[in-house]
């Protein structure tokens, strides 16, 4: 795998610029946790995930639109996607993102299917036959989180640049647990989208069903499932560890960044015994600028 383009890339035109600039302002809105770990990045890098992160962004809006039925969502996300692919190509779009989107794919050598996949995970969340959303086993849930999060790993690693092939799987693992954390972090607000995450599997083994997740109700048993969660993103989070060294050394810092900041989270929803029903648990603004304090050392350091 060849390195990421250098920053010392000719400079976008003007147009380019201006589209860069709008993912910018929609990645601050938008990006809770990323938007910490893109601050220490260079800015072409940083320019190129926000244009990464304002794409995901209007697929999720897309997606969860209210008034529109899953059939009509999925024909939206596909008309996205052809655009996409003739901005690509080199057509002329007066979309900002998918100027600024396009542009990165150019710089950074990023694969067009990997954003096709991207735009799949979002609707594997629209169900079937508006069905409501179920995992029967692990195995099962790990490849939406595939989809929805490994994708984003790998799509980020281009940006970060890397040469050992060894890093896409650990990429891959990281994404799985993000998204294990947000899974926990967020199964009281989709389940009452009708979005149940937590494998049935699971579930029936501690005493609880999904119903009891949509009444609102806590089971004892949840607690429990929702450890065995955390301790799977546990393992899955070491990935991070040795990913680290593999990406170049610009972006080591945003990695630590991004990957402290969800850890901690997971911690800490640990530490309140997984009392997610009561209220979202969040990291302060004070506790990631911490991180981000330490992020920019690391990047002074290297």
């Amino acid at each position: 795998m060849s390195p990421a383009v250098s920053q010392a890339t000719v400079a976008a035109a003007p147009e380019a610029a201006a589209a860069y600039a709008i993912c910018r302002r929609i990645t601050r809105r938008s990006a809770r946790n990323f938007y910490y770990a893109f601050l220490v990045l260079p800015r072409p890098k940083r320019d190129a995930l926000s244009a990464v992160y304002a794409f995901m962004r209007h697929c999720d809006d897309i997606s969860d639109q209210p008034g529109l039925d899953p059939a009509e969502r999925r024909s939206r996300l596909s008309a996205w996607l052809a655009a996409l692919h003739r901005a690509v190509e080199g057509a002329h779009t007066d979309d900002p993102v998918l100027l600024a989107l396009s542009d990165a794919v150019r710089r950074f050598d990023i694969p067009v299917r990997l954003l096709d996949q991207l735009a799949q995970g979002t609707a594997m969340d629209l169900g079937e036959d508006g069905r409501p959303i179920r995992y029967a086993t692990f195995d099962d849930l790990y490849s939406y989180c595939y989809y929805v999060a490994s994708v984003v790993g790998l799509v980020t690693i281009r940006i970060f640049g890397y040469r050992d092939p060894r890093a896409e799987p650990l990429a891959e693992q990281c994404g799985v647990a993000f998204q294990l954390t947000n899974i926990i972090r967020d199964v009281k607000e989709d389940a009452r989208m009708g979005r149940v995450y937590l494998p049935e599997s699971d579930l029936a083994e501690f005493g609880c069903s999904a119903a009891d997740l949509g009444n609102g109700s806590s089971p004892a048993g949840l607690q429990s499932v929702l450890a065995l969660q955390a301790e799977r993103a546990r393992q899955f989070y070491r990935a991070a560890d040795q990913l680290l060294p593999l990406v170049e050394e610009d972006s080591q810092p945003a990695l630590w960044v991004l990957v402290t900041i969800y850890r901690r989270l997971l911690e800490k929803i640990a530490r309140r015994g997984y009392q997610v029903f009561r209220r979202k648990v969040r990291l302060s603004t004070a506790e990631k600028l911490s991180v981000l304090t330490q992020g920019w050392w690391r990047r002074l350091a290297a």
